[in-house]
């Protein structure tokens, strides 16, 4: 038998949650590195398989399969192509330094009698290697109700990292905090926990229909022609997917528990939802709606089309009235979201390869953004934007990485970003023009919130409260300095990431039987 190489890139981390939260409640430090070493670990096994996978290759490799729930047809069937292999190696390149940015996030406060019994610290680092187990394996997950209980049980620990964990830099006191967290908590558990009923409802229906929950054994009973489903019933099963990755996507109108869960939770966790988590709900979309009813996705494509360009430009106008600047980047996000989605659905190779890299390149450029933000916060104790000013004159290495975080989120060229919104839009406007063009107005919002948010709490005088500020310390460095080279490097020569996507494009195209539009020129001769 080969060495489970998927189960194990899944299986370091959940160990990991469950060695770190063993440690003794004293030994906060030994907690630490223990996590951060599990993490590191993770990482090389992800590494291991972007190397052994072959872009040219089968569209599932390195597959494992074993019974599960025999009695209802339930394997523990794992498999990645090369979608799902650029969102294993995001997670696992992000968690190290989500890990090393919270390294203080989770300690005691000084006027805190601590109860020796409770171990705060151990727990919040358990929680963020049990999101990252769970997260890797749903990509890697190619049974249906597999990957539905993955989808569900990662929100137990997410709920416990927003409530219980929360941002300490709050205008009201630690009461209004507490309320405050508790809200956004169960606000982001009850969204999701109803997007994640509708869609068990479908889950039922499609082993009904189809009589498995395999993606293989699906894919090929619909190409032997043994498998059919009625119009009326694969729309239906569609919706119940789509329902609930719209959820975690997040989508308008189903988008309003993001800024919250992330202006409340501390910036690590914003960074480990919105750039890990989130992601699983437009990697569903690829994997699972349009694999398994491409006529269903075909026939809502127009209305989710219009869903998505609501979000990109709700989002960014939004963002641009914000005074909370973990808020902004939530709205933000949000905006970014319409534009992967709008590239999944434009039916285009162009706009799904763009789709892809745009999960890979918002992941770190948000990471970057969110990350000095929340240095930022920790010195001042505030997140509001009006109490920052001229902090590049007293912490110029911060200023200038909070700067080149900023201008990868509005996707300046040159910056890995760009890549991917190009092609996103050049995708998009190749079937449906109208769509690409009313979409290049988040473009020139996200400049406008993006360096409105710099100027007023980097340039101007220098405000009393900010004027003893320190600058990025060793540890900061290090979170911060591998994102921006990776930022630069998939910017000028993204290659890497786009030899192992575009094969498993092309794989989604010929399930929903999709074509790219004749260029007009091509066309006329």
């Amino acid at each position: 038998m080969s060495f489970p190489l998927l189960t194990a890139t899944a299986a370091l981390p959940a160990i990991g949650a469950v060695a770190t939260a063993a440690v003794p409640a004293a030994r906060r430090t030994a907690a630490k590195w223990l996590a951060l070493l599990f993490s590191l670990a993770t990482a090389v096994l992800a590494a291991i398989v972007v190397v052994r996978f072959e872009p040219g290759g089968a569209r599932y490799q390195l597959t494992e399969s074993h019974a599960w729930i025999a009695d209802f047809g339930v394997r523990y069937e794992l498999g990645v192509d090369g979608i799902g292999v650029a969102l294993l190696a995001l997670t696992a390149l992000l968690v190290p330094f989500v890990i090393l940015a919270g390294w203080h996030d989770a300690d005691p406060l000084e006027e805190a009698a601590p109860n020796r019994r409770w171990r705060p610290t151990q727990g919040f680092f358990a929680l963020i290697l049990m999101v990252e187990a769970m997260v890797i394996l749903s990509f890697e997950a190619t049974d249906v109700f597999l990957f539905y209980v993955l989808f569900e049980a990662m929100l137990i620990p997410m709920y416990f990292l927003i409530g219980g964990f929360g941002d300490r830099a709050h205008a009201g006191g630690d009461e209004a905090a507490a309320t405050q967290r508790s809200y956004a908590a169960v606000k982001f558990l009850l969204y999701n926990l109803v997007g994640g009923l509708i869609m068990l409802a479908a889950v039922i229906g499609l082993y009904v229909v189809a009589g498995s929950f395999s993606l293989a054994e699906i894919a090929e009973a619909r190409a032997s022609g043994s498998l059919t489903m009625a119009t009326n019933t694969e729309r239906l099963l569609f919706l119940g997917f789509f329902f609930a990755f719209a959820v975690k996507a997040p989508l308008w109108p189903l988008h309003t528990w993001l800024p919250n869960a992330m202006g409340e939770a501390t910036a690590p966790v914003a960074v480990l939802i919105t750039a890990v988590v989130d992601k699983v709900g437009t990697f569903a979309m690829l994997r699972f709606c349009l694999q398994l009813f491409p006529e269903a996705s075909k026939w809502a494509t127009p209305v989710i089309l219009v869903l998505a360009l609501v979000s990109i430009v709700y989002g960014a106008l939004l963002a641009v009235g914000q005074r909370d600047m973990k808020r902004l980047i939530a709205y933000a996000s949000i905006s970014h979201f319409g534009f992967i989605i709008m590239g999944i659905f434009a039916m285009t190779s162009q706009g799904q390869s763009g789709a892809t890299l745009y999960m890979v390149n918002h992941g770190i450029s948000t990471a970057a953004l969110m990350l000095v933000a929340g240095f930022l916060i920790s010195r001042r104790g505030s997140r509001l934007i009006a109490d920052y000013g001229g902090v590049q004159k007293v912490a110029p290495v911060l200023a200038g990485t909070f700067l080149i975080g900023g201008l990868a989120t509005l996707s300046l060229p040159g910056l890995s970003p760009f890549v991917s919104e190009f092609l996103v839009l050049v995708g998009t406007f190749s079937r449906y023009p109208v769509i690409g063009i009313i979409a290049t107005f988040g473009i020139v919002l996200a400049a406008l919130y993006v360096l409105v948010l710099y100027q007023r709490t980097m340039t101007g005088a220098v405000k009393d409260e900010v004027r003893a500020m320190p600058d990025l310390r060793v540890r900061e460095l290090v979170v911060v300095t591998p994102l921006i080279a990776l930022l630069l490097f998939l910017g000028v020569y993204p290659k890497p990431l786009t030899q192992i996507v575009n094969p498993a494009v092309e794989h989604t195209m010929s399930d929903v039987q999709q074509t790219d539009p004749q260029p007009e020129v091509e066309a006329a001769r």
